[in-house]
Formats: C-alpha cells, sequence, structure tokens
C-alpha cells in the first residue's frame, strides 16, 4: 500500500460522513489556503490557542500566522518557549492544558472514522483526549487509508521513518513511537468540539 497517494472524492466523503457519525465535525476544503481560511475562522478573538509540532500547519500557514500575532488570541505555546526559567515554563505547560483551543493534525485517518496519533513526548496527547474543549484539525486527504488497522501500519511504515528522519536532520537523536492514541469516538456530554478540516491535496506527513 502506498501511503501518500490522495484520496478519491468518493472516499473523502465516505470518511467524512464516518467522523460525523463519532461525533466530529468535518469540514472539507480544496487547498492549503482554504484550511488557514477556516481554522482562522473557527477561533474567536481573545481565545487560548495551543498547538503541537506540525508540518500540517506549517504548509499551511498557521504557525507563520501565529508567529506575527496579529491575531488577536492568547498565544500559549509563544508564552512556553519565551520563557526561561524551567520550573515557570513546567507550570506555564502544565496551565496550556486546558487551552480553549488545541490545533494539530493526525498521523492516519481510517475510512471508518478513527483517527491516529502518535508521540515521542505525550504533549499533546491530553489536549486531544480530554483538557481542551476545541480542537481543530487539520488533515491532507492522503492520510486516509481504510481501516484502523491500515492507520496503524502507515503510522509505523510510513509517518515514523520520515519523522525519525527528520528529527535527526536538526540535531537530535530519533524520534519513538512511545504513545499512540486513539481517537475513536467523542462523547456528546463532554461539550466538546471537535473539528477536522479534511484537505483535498498533500499536506505533513
Amino acid at each position: 500500500m502506498t501511503y501518500d497517494t490522495l484520496a478519491s472524492a468518493d472516499t473523502i466523503t465516505e470518511t467524512a460522513a464516518a467522523l460525523q457519525k463519532r461525533g466530529v465535525d468535518v469540514i472539507v476544503v480544496k487547498d492549503a489556503a482554504e484550511a488557514l481560511a477556516k481554522a482562522k475562522e473557527l477561533i474567536p478573538a481573545g481565545a487560548s490557542v495551543m498547538n503541537g509540532s506540525s508540518r500540517t500547519l506549517e504548509e499551511i500557514g498557521f504557525i507563520g500566522y501565529l508567529k506575527e500575532g496579529k491575531h488577536g488570541w492568547n498565544n500559549l505555546h509563544e508564552a512556553v518557549l519565551a520563557q526561561q526559567d524551567p520550573a515557570k515554563q513546567a507550570a506555564l505547560r502544565a496551565a496550556s492544558l486546558s487551552s480553549d483551543f488545541y490545533l494539530g493534525s493526525v498521523h492516519a485517518l481510517a475510512q471508518t472514522g478513527e483517527m491516529l496519533v502518535a508521540s515521542a513526548s505525550g504533549s499533546q496527547l491530553p489536549h486531544l483526549a480530554f483538557t481542551s474543549p476545541n480542537l481543530v484539525l487539520v488533515v491532507g486527504a492522503q492520510k486516509i487509508v481504510p481501516t484502523l488497522a491500515d492507520a496503524f501500519a502507515r503510522l509505523r511504515e510510513y509517518v515514523f521513518p520520515l519523522e525519525d528522519a527528520r528529527m535527526k536532520s536538526v540535531g537530535y537523536p530519533g524520534s519513538l513511537l512511545a504513545k499512540i492514541l486513539i481517537m475513536a469516538d467523542e462523547l456528546p456530554m463532554m461539550g466538546r468540539k471537535v473539528h477536522v478540516i479534511l484537505v483535498e491535496e498533500k499536506l505533513g506527513f
């Protein structure tokens, strides 16, 4: 199986319907520019925002937009990185877990609606699993695979080697599939909003 081929229009429609049944709001857009516009539209002025490390967010221009500082949001990630005192930085990182919005992507999306996210540190997983009341996940359509088993295969056979090489290229020992989260359903009684912006082009790994 190849893991970098864009899903067909029918597959995208089927996957979107499966996500909706699992309590996820799906917005299908054509390209990175539309994805950025939609992400910006979803976040109101004054909201606190946290994001994970994401090539997808970089490629749509969201990280650059955050750094410009013209958005009117409370950029928690910037505050964490700016703090030099280890104890104070740890406190800011802990406080950021309850951000109004968390933005990121997933490593694989099954046509049956399950989303798979892996992490070496696990830092983004609390947001995704529970703590942030609003999630905005931007997903390139090449990440769609038929089943959850295929999602795990995509993660291990395709995503991890690329991420491992990327980490080594910037001076780290490499990456690690230390923690893996399956996002299978969103419980309505929790009141969270999970938005998936599904993009009809290749984005990220």
